[in-house]
């Protein structure tokens, strides 16, 4: 059997499913990016840069926080972080997977359960695979399901903690949670909520805060926003009780052991975090250009609710993936989604609307649109 023939038999069934993924350049209209204000390359982040440089700010830390990587401009932003968003503490993260996979994989203990939405990101399920606890799912969305298993599983176990995790806006689908209505259900059974505001945050909420703003604070809450989206930046930003944050700085394996965070990107986040403030009109002009988007794209099998991640869904992934290479081809940067990203049968082309584009390109899209589909 010679060296890698498993993998090479397994890259060959992906792409006679459609299924094989490969590296492709950004190029044309951006319908893909995550950059919602369009920050990442906004002269306000580059001068930001520059001026961290200048400053001579480092561009590497050099070691885990732990150790000899704690820089004054890590604390400096997990200071204003816990300010601007009113709650207890925070905790910096290289990025939002870390982030995810130390939470799940650290606090729940034995004993306790871990209910969590259906649609949770990769990084949560990653989480729960190292959790020293069981993890059940629920109906996406479904408060009912997850309060039926809950009174099910109380029953028989007085004891231990209920984690729910859940996001607030999910990357996939657009779609909303029913943020108060599991709020109330964790309070009534004592749960913790560990909620992603990743697609959210600098979105949605007061300036921009997240869908979940009115939560943080809050003793059985632990809210996690991204810095590579809206804020277009990166790393992550953990909102949570003081407790949980000095119980992960001692457990979690993913902070531990792991160098610590560009100190010159801890910079740019913090002037990041002040431009969302400042600047509301960012905000507005992008609920206004995706509700425009919304109009032009539903005729055509959008399914949007009011917020930047518009899908389509082909259902078919090789199918998908031809309409999305038709459209790279076209001069629009459209991805097509698959499973096991998604659930089979409902591959789909995945736009995204940010800052980044305009209405002329969205009625570009729309035509292109309505000739491949």
């Amino acid at each position: 059997m010679a060296l890698f023939d498993f993998h090479q038999t397994y890259l060959n069934i992906l792409s006679q499913t459609s299924q094989k993924r490969q590296l492709h350049k950004c190029t044309g209209s951006s319908f893909s990016s995550n950059d919602y204000l369009g920050l990442a390359n906004s002269p306000e982040i580059l001068s930001a840069a520059q001026q961290a440089i200048d400053e001579t700010i480092p561009i590497g830390s050099g070691g885990s926080r732990l150790l000899s990587g704690n820089h004054p401009q890590h604390e400096a932003l997990e200071t204003e972080a816990a300010i601007f968003f009113k709650a207890q503490s925070t905790l910096y993260f290289a990025n939002g997977y870390a982030a995810n996979m130390a939470v799940l994989s650290t606090l729940p203990q034995k004993g306790d359960v871990i209910f969590y939405d259906n649609l949770i990101h990769a990084s949560s399920h990653d989480g729960m695979r190292l959790a020293r606890c069981k993890a059940q799912l629920f109906i996406h969305n479904d408060v009912q399901d997850l309060k039926a298993k809950i009174t099910a599983w109380r029953a028989k176990n007085p004891d231990g903690n209920i984690w729910i995790i859940f996001e607030t806006y999910y990357s996939m689908d657009g779609d909303i949670a029913p943020i108060d209505a599991l709020s109330d259900l964790a309070s009534d059974y004592d749960a913790i909520m560990v909620i992603d505001e990743a697609h959210a945050f600098g979105v949605f909420g007061p300036d921009g805060r997240g869908l979940a703003a009115h939560l943080d604070g809050c003793d059985n809450a632990i809210i996690l926003r991204t810095c590579g989206k809206a804020l277009g930046c990166e790393g992550a930003l953990l909102c949570l009780p003081s407790i949980a944050r000095d119980f992960l700085i001692n457990r979690a394996r993913q902070f531990i052991f792991s160098t610590a965070p560009s100190p010159l990107i801890a910079y740019t986040v913090r002037i990041a975090l002040r431009i969302i403030q400042t600047q509301p009109e960012r905000r507005k002009a992008l609920i206004e250009l995706c509700d425009y988007a919304g109009k032009i794209l539903s005729p055509l099998g959008a399914i949007t609710h009011g917020g930047p991640i518009i899908p389509i869904i082909i259902g078919d992934a090789k199918h998908t993936m031809d309409i999305a290479s038709a459209l790279q081809n076209s001069g629009f940067d459209v991805r097509g989604i698959r499973p096991p990203t998604v659930a089979e049968g409902s591959s789909r082309l995945r736009i995204c609307i940010s800052l980044n584009i305009d209405k002329t390109d969205i009625d570009a899209l729309a035509l292109m649109l309505r000739k491949l589909l």
